[in-house]
């Protein structure tokens, strides 16, 4: 989507913000902490704050007067800036300067210069505490960029020396990052970027491109887990680089058109507002604006920033070439798998050896498994059918394939597979689940193509790739659930995404689990026994998901290979998660 053509999509990201300010306007009275009940009173100081940032950048990025609702917030939060019993408190509290200098930082953007104000602020400030207290790197961007729109002079570090040391500028793997890390990201964006209004500067900035790639693949996580609050804040940030020619924007866009409640309210995601507020107390219209102001802001923020004609814009800035290294990790695995799996009951552990037979294959170097083919093949001469039936045709036919890549017979798969196949002929139809299974048998030249196509019940044409389930995969990594991000690496790379961000940073971390010896997982427990099926289970669902990216990597650099961009039909492209 281009967001820089006019239409209707201008018209409705310009209704979200008319919405959304109405919304918040006609509920202002909420933001008063002198009519908040006691424990409160702080909750109310905040959303005043955030309120009166939204009405200030309205006036730095909107040359035009405040509308009737932007006007009615202003007057609100003036009247209460007014009031010594608000003002006061900065001195009587100097660590939580920040949350009364942005309020005065919005009234001066407004023209509605406060001198008293500015006063009791400036003093705080360079009282030798209230500005030099110890803060994380974007709180102390936050404190800094406050400053600046005081136009209050001091003697602290700059952004650019503070920069450095942000999660930004560090390259986080995006699974890991908690939505406190994501707040902790788009802040650092917002002030470096001063909303917009300038790009990030000093010798060791950040760099943009990065950024951009790591902001779209949040996007992708946190639309797929329906948090319209952080949808919003990771779009503004897209805004706040310039970047308009994004497609993840335009399918954030889409996403918060579709959570935006009629009379403008976006809903925030649950554990927004601290469950005391919220417990049972009978008091619905407040639980229902405080579980929705700030993420209406967000969303007000937003539109605000992609109508500016002050925003700075630029052409989406090139992600960072992607050199991440699978082929010696996949090897290495593929040899330990090989070797090890031998010791164990074949009938049991067929899927490990098919899937080290298939990253073998991925790799070029089939000989890795030529003989733990022959182990397994021998031992496995005289099986029932019920072993192979038990593992399914994508197993079994993975391990066909090993076997007949090296010349390999077993009898007894030999006649279950023909019996298999004779059975499948006298079928009518099959149901969809057996599409695949249907599919690989005429693969491995045991029905023809055009029976397969009508017992399919229609042309015979590949199944697509199940979806990747990629917002399951910081829960996954938080788990430690290696084999579920594995699988989600392989659907990932079969899908067309084997380049994505998402999908390296996961490969980064199952890379991470390797052991010198080859073998992937951390059992943290000391028997010899479990610790090796841990392990075997592991590997052998990691070498299955790094042969899907190297094979998908490989195509790739060929002409006509696959994008790195999620489409409209991929991950977290669907409705919100509710």
């Amino acid at each position: 989507m281009d967001t820089t053509q006019p239409g209707d999509g201008s018209a409705q990201r310009r209704a979200v913000e008319s919405r959304a300010v109405a919304w918040l306007a006609a509920r202002r009275d909420l933001i008063d902490p002198a009519q908040a009940a006691p424990d409160r009173v702080l909750f109310a100081r905040k959303a005043l704050l955030e309120t009166a940032f939204l009405v200030g950048l309205r006036a730095r990025l909107d040359p035009a007067p405040l509308e009737d609702d932007y006007a009615a917030l202003l007057d609100t939060i003036e009247d209460i800036a007014a009031r010594p019993s608000y003002r006061e408190l900065i001195a009587r509290d100097e660590a939580a300067l920040l949350l009364y200098a942005g309020t005065y930082a919005a009234l001066r953007l407004c023209g509605r210069e406060d001198p008293e104000f500015r006063s009791i602020i400036q003093q705080a400030a360079a009282g030798g505490y209230a500005a030099v207290f110890e803060r994380i790197p974007y709180r102390q961007l936050d404190l800094l960029h406050t400053l600046e729109l005081c136009d209050i002079p001091h003697t602290l570090p700059s952004m650019a020396d503070v920069l450095p040391f942000t999660l930004l500028h560090n390259s986080p793997n995006a699974l890991k990052l908690a939505d406190r890390d994501i707040y902790a990201l788009t802040h650092t964006i917002f002030y470096a970027t001063d909303f917009g209004l300038r790009r990030p500067h000093g010798p060791r900035s950040f760099d943009p491109g990065a950024a951009v790639e790591l902001l779209e693949a949040l996007l992708v996580l946190t639309r797929s887990q329906g948090n319209a609050d952080l949808v919003g804040e990771l779009l503004c940030c897209l805004l706040c680089l310039g970047v308009r020619d994004s497609e993840e924007a335009g399918r954030a866009w889409e996403f918060l058109l579709s959570v935006q409640e009629d009379e403008g309210r976006v809903n925030g995601p649950e554990g927004v507002v601290h469950p005391g507020l919220t417990d049972g107390d009978g008091d619905d219209d407040y639980r229902h604006w405080a579980t929705g102001y700030h993420t209406t802001i967000v969303a007000a923020l937003a539109a605000l920033l992609d109508r500016s004609p002050k925003v700075l814009r630029t052409a989406r800035p090139a992600a960072p070439e992607c050199r991440q290294e699978v082929r010696q990790p996949l090897r290495l695995a593929v040899e330990w798998l090989a070797g090890t799996v031998r010791r164990h009951d074949p009938a049991k552990w067929l899927p490990a050896a098919a899937a080290a037979a298939h990253a073998a294959e991925a790799l070029g170097e089939p000989e890795l498994t030529r003989p733990l083919l022959l182990d397994f093949s021998e031992r496995l001469a005289d099986a029932d059918d019920a072993v192979w039936q038990a593992h399914g045709m994508e197993v079994v036919g993975a391990f066909v394939s090993g076997l007949r890549a090296h010349g390999i017979t077993c009898v007894s798969l030999d006649g279950f597979l023909k019996s298999t196949a004779a059975a499948v002929e006298l079928l009518d139809t099959v149901p969809p689940q057996a599409v695949p299974s249907v599919q690989r048998l005429a693969g491995l030249g045991l029905l023809s193509p055009r029976r397969a196509a009508a017992l399919a019940g229609g042309d015979a044409v590949p199944l697509a790739p199940p979806e990747p389930a990629v917002g399951d995969l910081p829960e996954a990594w938080k788990n430690y659930h290696l084999g579920q991000v594995a699988g989600i690496v392989r659907d990932l790379a079969r899908s067309g995404a084997a380049a994505h961000r998402l999908t390296r940073d996961a490969v980064g971390f199952l890379l991470a689990q390797q052991s010198p010896c080859g073998a992937f997982g951390r059992p943290a427990c000391d028997a010899p026994e479990d610790r090796e099926r841990a392990m075997l289970s592991w590997t052998q669902s990691t070498v299955t998901a790094l042969a899907a990216v190297h094979t998908a990597r490989g195509a790739a650099t060929r002409p006509g290979g696959a994008s790195a961009s999620f489409g409209a039909g991929s991950p977290g492209a669907g409705s919100p998660a509710r």
